[in-house]
């Protein structure tokens, strides 16, 4: 069976877990999941995890992500997207285009989020969109996100309208960001499109289409898969000795004196033997001294 990470554009009106059933008909599998959720109104790249890549979905490190964001002024939404109840803000006085880019290049930085009711967070096992959509309201905590850059690329200046290149951390709503940039300009604001094209160091650029995996062949289907390694990219790896790689494979701490490393404790590290990476250990500290502790093996 096919395993690896498969780089998805994800079509608009689909949900990531839409997307998930279709690639478990296309791979001929059930195991398949997805790092990272996109709402059905954006589009662009969605990691899919295929075969025993699964297992890696809890130690994905994809922390910056990169987006093309639409804002329209002048409105304000009950999803914060062009897709919810909209309704116009007065009569507002559009801002000129530099002052559009200085405020919204105010938020670069750390910064506090409150995360929308339309969101895949969950409140006592269920879905805040869920919640929404039944008129329930709950307070949300603000989070500490952080936006790396924003740059502009189009502007409608007269008609309100602009597409921003957003960098950011996981866990940055694009479309709240819209609603705040939108308030801070006393306009209102909201989400008009979303496209992720970048996730790690997942691109677009790699990213396939729905209808190019359904004319691939079997041969190139498995071929479109990256290494699941590829997800560990930011980790720290370490390479064993056969020894110890034994130890390891069969679930054994190695402890850190032995392979002459020093990690800090939780520190999640890769492992790698003489035929590549088989593993995800953490640094935790035993009664013999701290070790390497394997938690998930990715090679039988």
């Amino acid at each position: 069976m096919a395993d690896g990470i498969l780089i998805l554009n994800k079509p608009e009106k689909m949900t990531s877990h839409d997307a998930v059933n279709k690639i478990r008909r296309i791979y001929k599998t059930k195991q398949v999941g997805h790092a990272g959720t996109l709402d059905p109104m954006a589009t662009g790249v969605l990691c899919v995890l295929v075969g025993r890549a699964v297992k890696a979905s809890e130690y994905a490190v994809c922390d910056s992500k990169e987006y093309r964001v639409g804002l329209k002024l002048g409105f304000e939404s009950d999803t914060e997207d062009i897709w919810g109840e909209v309704v116009p803000v007065g009569k507002p006085v559009m801002p000129a285009k530099d002052e559009v880019v200085r405020v919204a290049r105010s938020f670069i930085g750390d910064i506090m989020q409150v995360p929308p009711m339309y969101s895949a967070l969950k409140r006592g096992g269920v879905k805040l969109a869920d919640l929404a959509r039944r008129g329930v309201v709950v307070e949300r905590e603000a989070r500490s996100v952080k936006i790396y850059d924003i740059t502009v690329e189009e502007a409608d200046e007269a008609a309100g309208e602009y597409i921003f290149y957003v960098s950011c951390s996981k866990g940055t709503y694009m479309r709240t960001l819209c609603a705040d940039i939108g308030r801070a300009l006393g306009t209102g604001g909201v989400m008009s499109s979303l496209v992720r094209t970048k996730s790690g160091s997942f691109s677009i650029d790699c990213a396939k289409t729905f209808e190019e995996l359904e004319n691939m062949s079997a041969g190139e289907l498995d071929a479109a898969l990256i290494l699941t390694e590829r997800l560990f990219c930011e980790l720290p790896s370490v390479v064993l000795p056969e020894f110890f790689a034994k130890l390891a494979r069969s679930g054994c701490e190695i402890y850190q004196t032995k392979i002459k490393t020093a990690y800090p404790t939780g520190t999640l590290v890769t492992l790698y033997d003489a035929d590549g990476f088989f593993a995800v250990a953490e640094a935790l500290d035993f009664e013999n001294g701290p070790a390497l502790k394997p938690r998930k093996q990715f090679r039988i």
